[in-house]
């Protein structure tokens, strides 16, 4: 699955200011952390989204993107925290599908914190042939 969108991040000055600044509170665009992989079906995208569950994200393709969304916020508690790195957070990833996918078999599977997308491959047509007839 080339057509993947990544954030590309080759200006030195960017990442100049986001190393100094920490990003300024912002979320790298690659939230949540995906593996994908192929076999002879199918595309499979993992998702890590620990603390989450199915009912809190939606999956959903428009114009051949795949789009994996939340809108989940950590609750407020009365906890006075020293340190806080986990907690949900809101994303949405986008994905852009290659030729060739059933878009209308895509299924979802959430287990153990792993979203796992099963993008099914269309068969591959083969090339009709055509008898020539030659007339004498």
């Amino acid at each position: 699955m080339t057509y993947m969108t990544t954030r590309n991040n080759d200006n030195y000055m960017d990442n100049f200011f986001d190393d100094m600044l920490c990003n300024w509170g912002v979320r790298n665009s690659s939230y949540p952390e995906v593996n994908v992989y192929e076999d002879s079906k199918a595309f499979y995208l993992e998702a890590a989204l620990p603390g989450y569950t199915n009912e809190d994200v939606t999956i959903n393709v428009d114009k051949h993107v795949l789009h994996i969304a939340s809108e989940k916020m950590t609750k407020k508690d009365e906890r006075k925290y020293i340190v806080r790195e986990r907690g949900n957070i809101k994303f949405d990833r986008a994905f852009s599908l290659p030729e060739g996918i059933n878009e209308e078999a895509i299924e979802a599977e959430f287990k153990n914190g792993i979203l796992t997308v099963t993008l099914p491959k269309l068969p591959v047509k083969e090339p009709k042939k055509i008898t020539v007839k030659v007339s004498a």
